[in-house]
């Protein structure tokens, strides 16, 4: 599906791309008599806001909400209705401006906190969970991370919405909740500033034990944070959309689930018939840690619905992205908005055949 998608996409660019160098050897051939525009051509950002300012702007301001350096997947619309009933987990190091923050992106007000189910999560816990998978340094001294987290119906699935987060996405959220064996649920997760999020998924476990009276199983909640950091350092050295890094870690578990793979010798044949259904160049570094963990997922006890259910939503996904007409109407629209401010612009600065 994704190959298909971006074969889509990387026809209707070629096409456009080489319409403007035949411009631009030859803009005579296109000119026209009466050639004397003065609009002004306004730029086209092709690629969104400019992620690095918005961090500044961040790091200047605590308030700021800053969403878009955790990768390209949105937030999902995330409501919380007044017959719900959230369980928050809040860092037990916040000061009570932090804490104000993160509970306005949450839509609570700090002199209404008495009225939930509260628990903390202290660093001592944070690193009790982490320190197998990433260094000290990196989870710090200091428990800011905070999780809104509600029960939704039956068959809603995973709703994840983020706030100051700026290195797990919305994707490894889910992912790694399913394997903890969350299936339906609301949450919301918040920073005071930009943070990593990466402790955030021990606050999150905590708060649905608290909120369903369930014990979650230690091995399986170690396979979720191996399976949330591990994901996260792909993104980081692999050269691929985030999305399609945790839609083929997210396939590769229901394989899993499936019972299609028995074995190591398997599972690394999988993952490298998944890397090129995805359009990904894996390592043999990156190899061996997907290996590891599809080892791990393999012998704990999970609860394979969540994870097949999560598997099914990715697809879903990215078979809508194929099937609308709306999504390559859109893309085909754009390159021709493109193409029409361009040939524009080459009509206002070139000479017309006259002027020769």
């Amino acid at each position: 599906m994704i190959r298909l998608i971006k074969k889509k996409a990387k026809s209707i660019v070629c096409s456009v791309l080489a319409a403007v160098t035949l411009f631009t050897m030859n803009p005579a051939v296109f000119a026209t008599e009466t050639a004397t525009q003065t609009d002004t051509v306004s730029s086209v950002d092709v690629s969104g806001s400019d992620s690095s300012d918005a961090a500044d702007k961040s790091n200047t301001d605590s308030t700021a909400d800053s969403t878009t350096t955790a990768g390209s997947e949105a937030n999902d619309k995330v409501t919380i209705s007044n017959n719900d009933k959230p369980y928050l987990s809040l860092g037990a190091d916040l000061t009570p401006d932090q804490r104000a923050t993160v509970l306005g992106f949450m839509g609570i007000e700090l002199t209404d906190l008495d009225k939930y189910d509260v628990v903390y999560v202290n660093n001592d816990e944070e690193h009790k969970y982490l320190d197998s998978y990433i260094s000290k340094s990196e989870i710090g001294t200091r428990s800011l991370s905070s999780v809104l987290i509600t029960e939704d119906k039956k068959g809603a699935g995973l709703s994840v919405s983020t706030h100051n987060i700026n290195y797990c996405t919305v994707g490894m959220y889910k992912n790694a909740l399913a394997t903890a064996g969350i299936a339906d649920a609301k949450i919301i997760v918040a920073g005071p500033f930009p943070i990593s999020g990466t402790a955030a998924l021990v606050g999150t476990l905590k708060a649905y034990e608290e909120m369903t009276g369930k014990k979650l199983d230690d091995k399986v909640t170690d396979a979720a944070m191996d399976e949330l950091v591990t994901t996260g350092e792909l993104n980081k050295s692999i050269d691929g959309d985030s999305q399609d890094i945790e839609a083929m870690i997210a396939d590769l578990k229901k394989q899993l689930a499936d019972g299609r793979l028995k074995d190591e010798s398997q599972i690394k044949d999988a993952i490298k018939e998944a890397a090129k259904d995805y359009d990904l160049k894996l390592s043999d570094d990156d190899i061996a840690k997907l290996t590891s963990l599809l080892m791990k997922l393999k012998d704990a006890n999970i609860d394979w619905d969540s994870v097949i259910n999560q598997a099914q939503d990715w697809a879903s996904k990215l078979g809508d992205k194929i099937n609308d007409p709306g999504f390559w109407e859109k893309l085909g629209n754009f390159f021709m908005d493109l193409w029409d401010k361009i040939k524009s612009c080459l009509l206002y600065t070139s000479p017309s055949p006259r002027d020769a």
